[in-house]
């Protein structure tokens, strides 16, 4: 699907919600959510029969995927067999990689605009793992699977609610997995607070938040063709929620107990995007949809709340907010890691000067020290220094592929599965349809079709 196709099906879905939705006594809009096609199931809590190896075919080989193509060959079980990009510089650039530590074979797609469905199409290829530009993602997501492979599609994997469905109705039709490669949910202080939060030491959590927040004036030169900066020209809303919303998601037991129900954004004037192209191109922009800065409040069907932020433009420090807010605790990772608790939450036995604790601050250095070790996420213990070692974001890259292949290894339900990836990319066109119409609400659907309490709580998967 063209990048043009894109915008003319989400502008045409945003004016079909707009005029033809549906809307209750507090005005709220209300999508479509399509009936499963006869003969489908839903993937909750599936798994695909074990894998002796996973074969991987990596499509894109640009900022990201150059870096993915290395790292998937330091994953145990995973093996990389073929590479794809339009580039074939960038593909000699790989092999020749590749051929310095004798590692192979693997088979190279490019040169033609579709050279991924020959990837696509590789016998010897299971899993294929798409680092495309945007626009590119659910076509090729789709073929992956039409092709009998399982699927995993980096941030944002769709950005219209007809590419959601579609990436949907795949999966269930095909039983394939299709996942998105959401780095940030592997973030050593996300996985620790998380594992915090099972084991209740903040009570019930009540309101999450996340964001990006990331000044990329330096970086938009990067983006091939300029497919990135022209996206944020194009499209208004919450162009890229998923570091923030992800985390938050998991928090809440999103579809696995609870679910989003409504939502409510908008956003500033453009001024720093629109000054953002003329720096690129040395002229006006006939127009620029995206505002400088978006907000997009959330409610789900259990009361909770969640707040998610977008920035790119802005001289602001790095953040992707993560906070929770629960009944016994509180938590903060930006802009200063922290950690606030009801004394009773927290063992004086392991917690050092437990008689000064008060939840009217955060607890000490030395505390949250005491407080992590305790705590430690066990996907940490296990591969934490691994991770480090080999890198990329700090190491969260290597834990999501090394969880994603472990999982595939085993037989066991992913750590994120095609509801969370449409729940989590819904956002972008779900906060374009509110601005569009004034901020008003508007009814997240029910990706799951009913399906959203069928799991109990959020949790990792293990093998016996």
């Amino acid at each position: 699907m063209s990048f043009k196709s894109i915008m003319v099906a989400s502008l045409c879905a945003m004016a079909l919600f707009a005029s033809c939705g549906t809307a209750d006594a507090n005005r709220t809009i209300v999508t479509e959510v399509p009936e499963r096609p006869a003969g489908q199931a839903d993937m909750l809590g599936f798994a695909a029969e074990p894998m002796d190896s996973v074969r991987i075919g990596v499509v894109g080989l640009g900022m990201r995927g150059a870096d993915a193509a290395n790292r998937l060959t330091l994953v145990p079980g995973a093996r990389v067999t073929a590479i794809c990009d339009i580039d074939t510089a960038r593909i000699n650039k790989v092999m020749a990689r590749y051929a310095s530590r004798n590692y192979g074979p693997v088979a190279t797609y490019g040169g033609e605009e579709e050279s991924w469905k020959q990837l696509c199409e590789d016998p010897n290829v299971d899993l294929v793992y798409v680092v495309t530009d945007w626009k590119h993602h659910t076509p090729i997501a789709l073929y992956a699977m039409e092709q009998g492979k399982h699927t995993a599609i980096e941030v944002p994997a769709a950005s219209t609610l007809e590419e959601i469905w579609d990436l949907i109705n795949t999966s269930e039709k095909t039983r394939k997995h299709c996942m998105m490669l959401e780095n940030c949910v592997y973030d050593f202080f996300e996985m620790n607070t998380l594992n915090m939060a099972q084991q209740g030491l903040f009570g019930e959590v009540l309101h999450t938040e996340g964001s990006y927040i990331h000044n990329l004036d330096e970086f938009w030169p990067a983006y091939a063709n300029n497919w990135r900066l022209e996206f944020n020209k194009e499209r208004r809303g919450d162009v890229y929620p998923t570091h923030g919303v992800g985390p938050a998601c998991q928090l809440l037991d999103i579809h696995r107990g609870d679910r989003m129900t409504t939502l409510v954004a908008m956003d500033t004037k453009a001024v720093n995007g629109p000054a953002a192209w003329k720096k690129m191109f040395g002229e006006e922009a006939d127009t620029f949809a995206n505002g400088d800065h978006t907000m997009t409040m959330i409610r789900t069907a259990n009361g909770k709340t969640i707040q998610i932020q977008h920035d790119v433009v802005n001289p602001r420090p790095y953040s992707r907010m993560y906070q929770l807010t629960g009944t016994k605790g509180f938590a903060n990772k930006y802009p200063v890691s922290q950690y606030a608790f009801e004394p009773e939450q927290l063992d004086s036995a392991t917690v050092p000067d437990h008689q000064n604790l008060s939840a009217h601050g955060a607890i000490s250095p030395e505390q949250h020290a005491a407080l992590v070790e305790k705590y430690t996420h066990p996907i940490i213990r296990e591969v934490g220094d691994v991770a480090k070692k080999v890198g990329g974001h700090g190491g969260m890259d290597y834990i999501m592929d090394y969880r994603l292949v472990y999982c595939l290894l085993n037989g066991l339900p992913l750590d994120m599965d095609v509801y969370d990836l449409a729940e989590w990319c819904a956002l972008t066109p779900l906060s374009e349809i509110s601005i569009a119409n004034g901020s008003a609400p508007v009814e997240v659907p029910d990706f799951t079709r009913g399906g959203w309490d069928k799991v109990k709580g959020y949790r990792h998967a293990f093998k016996k």
